[in-house]
């Protein structure tokens, strides 16, 4: 069976299970997880992967930054020649950059997943520190079409750019045989700017004044959550913060839940925006309708008046009304929930995009 290096310069934070899914569903191709450290409160993995440094520590921070530099890990790299992979597959054009030298010592093929954020800056001067990763991969996969017209806009090969869905799992991610029955609403995602959490927050200030018993859960851990705490408090919200949590928990959550809000937008700066919000379509895989916004690839994701509703980015009094109209209207939530399965069986069932995955690295080693 021909195999496959999964690169990723930290291993595994909570919000990659992706990459653990898209792995585990792979059938023709064998695997072998790589990276630089694991990252604090890593996911747990299935088998060990190959590391520079085994503990996250100083010392393991100061070698991978070493090794970002100058690529000089003599022993590491033999340890991964003793893999003897068929292709590469980066995740984040970082990532792709970073492993380069480890790309040229093999010679073999290199794919990078652009998963949005600085893997396409909005703002062509960023691009010039991905030149020789552009030049270097053999393809790029992007996670949704305007993660594609972004990389082209960068400066990325556009015969190098396809567009790739990564899939759910619809063995984990199912509807619940009963509806949740509170107004319970709920918020996953880092607390970064470009998840638009501040705005959720504004809108329930409003949801709740008409619908006292609505509830807000916001599970997800960031440089923001200080301040987004204060403003919560400050709006005497009904609200709680669960920090990050295991990929079981959120699940449950989901189930729980009447509705997801995810209201992300484009950064301050203009350098940063969502891929595709995998979120969305693991609450969809649930059945439950979201609220989102017009924003990058979300409306690939989500079927605006089918499985959700999407508003302008940084609206609270829309996206207030948008969550409304979903609790207040039965017959409404009623469709969403009845679409939202269909919609992700037929464009992001993860076995399904996992062997367009394999077709992809098959031609790639042919």
């Amino acid at each position: 069976m021909p195999s496959v290096l999964i690169l990723k310069e930290n291993l595994l934070p909570p919000s990659e299970t992706f990459i653990l899914a898209q792995m585990g569903a792979l059938t023709r191709f064998s695997s072998h997880l790589v990276g630089l450290e694991p990252t604090s409160k890593a996911l747990p993995l299935p088998k060990p992967p190959l590391l520079l440094s085994r503990r996250a520590s100083r010392t393991a921070d100061l070698r991978s930054k070493v090794y970002r530099r100058i690529a000089f890990a003599p022993l590491f790299h033999r340890k991964v020649r003793r893999l003897q992979p068929d292709l590469i597959h980066a995740h984040f054009a970082s990532s792709g950059k970073t492993f380069l030298p480890l790309q040229k010592a093999l010679r073999r093929p290199l794919i990078v997943t652009l998963h949005g954020g600085s893997d396409v800056p909005l703002h062509k001067p960023y691009v010039g520190i991905y030149r020789e990763l552009a030049e270097k991969a053999s393809l790029f996969l992007c996670v949704s079409d305007f993660i594609r017209k972004q990389a082209i806009d960068a400066g990325y090969p556009a015969e190098k750019l396809v567009v790739h869905y990564i899939g759910i799992d619809r063995t984990l991610f199912r509807s619940p045989t009963e509806a949740a029955a509170t107004d319970s609403i709920l918020f996953v995602g880092r607390l970064v700017e470009m998840k638009g959490c501040e705005y959720a927050l504004r809108a329930m200030r409003v949801v709740q004044a008409s619908r006292p018993a609505a509830e807000f859960t916001i599970i997800g851990d960031g440089p923001l959550r200080a301040g987004l705490e204060q403003l919560a408090a400050e709006l005497h919200l009904k609200c709680k913060f669960l920090g990050a949590q295991s990929p079981g928990v959120t699940r449950e959550m989901l189930r729980r839940s009447r509705l997801l809000c995810l209201p992300s937008v484009t950064t301050s700066d203009g350098h940063h925006a969502e891929g595709l919000g995998l979120v969305l379509l693991e609450a969809q895989a649930m059945g439950v309708p979201v609220v989102s916004t017009f924003h990058a690839g979300i409306p690939e994701a989500v079927a605006d008046g089918v499985t959700g509703t999407l508003v302008p980015e940084r609206d609270s009094e829309r996206l207030a009304a948008a969550i409304l109209q979903l609790l207040e209207d039965r017959d409404l939530w009623q469709r969403y929930h009845l679409s939202t399965q269909d919609h992700v069986d037929r464009k992001f069932d993860l076995r399904t995009q996992t062997a367009l995955l394999e077709e992809i690295y098959a031609d790639q080693i042919r």
